[in-house]
């Protein structure tokens, strides 16, 4: 595999991973109350818990995508 398939892959990985969680955040802001409900009938949450659990979840997810797409997306390109 080449330099510049890797940096392809890497490229688009961080393209769908950002596309997923715009996804997961508008689903979290445009649906919260439904989320809520259907999160509600398996664990005993109040919204506050709920909304910071959520919130963790996409900051995690966010530091995910730039740790293992995008730095080593841009440091192939500085390389490169």
């Amino acid at each position: 595999m080449s330099i510049e398939m890797v940096r392809a892959v890497l490229l688009w990985c961080t393209v769908i991973n950002f596309g997923l969680l715009l996804c997961g955040s508008l689903l979290f802001r445009l649906a919260h109350d439904w989320i809520h409900r259907l999160a509600g009938r398996w664990f005993r949450l109040s919204a506050e818990q709920f909304d910071a659990i959520n919130y963790a979840g996409l900051v995690l997810f966010k530091t995910g995508v730039i740790l293992f797409n995008l730095v080593p997306y841009v440091a192939l390109r500085i390389v490169g």
